[in-house]
């Protein structure tokens, strides 16, 4: 094991028969990679199971003669590079949203044109979404080329090429080309991992995204199986994933991105590897997936691994539904904005299982640290568009004794529709304000949407406040309806613990 990161169990004394604490460089890895061939044969090296950081390794690795067990580095380049990767899209007859690719900033700005708005824009080859944003309007874009995209740029590539009379940095963007897609507003996004021995591949676990797409992967909360799409829909994706299994020609895992939007399926990415998805996974279905690919890339087909670890479930029948919690450190940082985007800001997740999806979602939260309120007063600021969205949820909430509390136009709709809102100030129409109220506990649960770089900026003090306070605070309408579900189920006293390996006990 070649790992540099204290934070992991695979840097345990008792987990690897060598343990080289070392940065994961290519003059490194190499060194000692030499260092283990005067040892004795090395037969090959595993990548799928570090992230994105060893994936960039393996052509230098192929290059040095070093074999690569599992998946090849032309198939990983294949999935990782955006020309390559549409045509094989188009062969295999799949969906991807419109997308486009800028070598310069001046490009960036005819490919945007050409897609319309709203956009994700991000660098190609990046590790957690960085700076990677979702733009709604021109200005937006503008002052992502100008603040965001020069970071980006090597220094000595902007030394050769100087900022022109704006600050804008007139260059190639040398290895990180930015990548446009067009934003699918409101889509459900799902993770797929998959197992596959270059012929026969198994789906082992299909998560349900709780936010709506635009949230990086890793800051979402899931649900294992999903919980509100068609049967179809999901035969659809097992059939997707299985043909690009085959496609990249996969030696042990891979994992897919997917969007849902009005019955069609879209690929948002593929990551020829594991995915930080696969612990969650495996802890579901009750099988070491991490441990099968393992043998596979060893040379094991599936079905010889299932025949030592037993035939993986359907997972359509599982019985029970598990739900992935993030975690994030923002009571650490001072004047973080806890808005989640793109961009990934978690550090760590939890998991809650229960044969209900409500109580699973109310443990993945109590594990999460977010103490569900059982009573008290709720807050609503929502934009025009999720108004008739979040009327079920605040109904709901109302109905189980919680005071409504909201923004002059949501008081307005709400009333409207009969909710019974107390009104009370934005920040900017003056004291007493929302925040006031918060900070005066007399607000114990928010659900908040906020729309364009205005709005976002208007709420960061509530955000703020919110977090300061230990208050529960939800920015999108999936996640207001998960949260109103945890509150019933937890009100109706059935939650209950039990050992994991019960729920796998026939």
């Amino acid at each position: 094991m070649i790992n540099c990161n204290p934070e992991t169990v695979s840097t345990d004394y008792d987990t690897s028969d060598r343990l080289y604490f070392e940065p994961l460089t290519e003059e490194d890895v190499l060194e000692i990679l030499r260092a283990e061939k005067a040892k004795g044969e090395l037969v090959g090296v595993i990548v799928q199971f570090g992230g994105q950081t060893p994936l960039k390794l393996a052509d230098a690795l192929e290059r040095e003669g070093i074999p690569i067990l599992g998946t090849s580095p032309d198939a990983i380049d294949l999935a990782e590079d955006r020309d390559r990767f549409q045509k094989l899209l188009i062969k295999l007859g799949l969906k991807q949203p419109k997308n486009g690719i800028a070598y310069s900033v001046e490009q960036a700005r005819v490919v945007a044109a050409e897609l319309g708005f709203p956009l994700v824009v991000r660098p190609s080859y990046v590790l957690g979404g960085r700076a990677m944003q979702i733009i709604h309007d021109d200005a937006r874009l503008q002052s992502y080329l100008l603040d965001t995209v020069p970071g980006l740029v090597p220094e000595e590539i902007r030394q050769k090429y100087p900022a022109d009379k704006t600050g804008q940095i007139n260059t190639l963007l040398s290895k990180n080309p930015l990548l446009f897609d067009t934003y699918l507003s409101e889509a459900i996004e799902l993770d797929v991992d998959c197992l596959s021995d270059g012929n026969e591949s198994y789906v082992c676990g299909i998560m349900e995204h709780i936010e709506e797409a635009g949230i990086h992967s890793g800051d979402s909360a899931c649900s294992l199986p999903e919980h509100s799409l068609p049967r179809e829909i999901i035969a659809e994706v097992e059939r997707q994933t299985k043909a690009l299994a085959k496609a990249l020609n996969v030696g042990g895992l891979m994992n897919v991105q997917y969007a849902v939007k009005d019955g069609e399926i879209y690929v948002l990415e593929v990551n020829p590897r594991a995915s930080r998805t696969v612990p969650f996974v495996a802890k579901t279905i009750g099988r070491p997936i991490a441990k099968i690919a393992a043998r596979v890339m060893a040379g094991e087909s599936l079905q010889e691994t299932f025949g030592t670890y037993g035939q993986l479930p359907d997972i359509s029948k599982l019985g029970h539904i598990a739900v992935k919690e993030a975690v994030f450190p923002f009571a650490r940082f001072p004047g973080v904005d806890t808005l989640l985007g793109p961009e990934m800001k978690s550090t760590g997740e939890v998991m809650g299982l229960d044969h209900d999806y409500a109580l699973a979602f109310a443990k993945a939260q109590l594990g999460a640290g977010v103490d569900l309120p059982l009573s008290g007063a709720l807050f609503v600021a929502v934009r025009d568009e999720d108004k008739p969205r979040v009327l079920p949820a605040v109904r709901k909430l109302a109905e189980l004794g919680f005071k409504v509390m909201a923004t002059s136009g949501t008081a307005r709709f709400l009333r409207e529709n009969g909710v019974e809102a107390e009104k009370v100030n934005k920040v900017l129409e003056g004291r007493p304000h929302i925040e006031d109220a918060i900070r005066n506990r007399q607000v114990q649960i928010v659900f908040n949407t906020t729309d364009g770089q205005k709005a976002v900026s208007d709420s960061k003090s509530l955000r703020r406040a919110t977090l300061m306070q230990k208050v529960p605070y939800y920015t999108t309408m999936a996640g207001c309806d998960a949260v109103v579900q945890a509150i019933a189920a937890l009100k109706a006293g059935n939650l209950e613990v039990r050992p994991l390996q019960s729920y796998f006990v026939k």
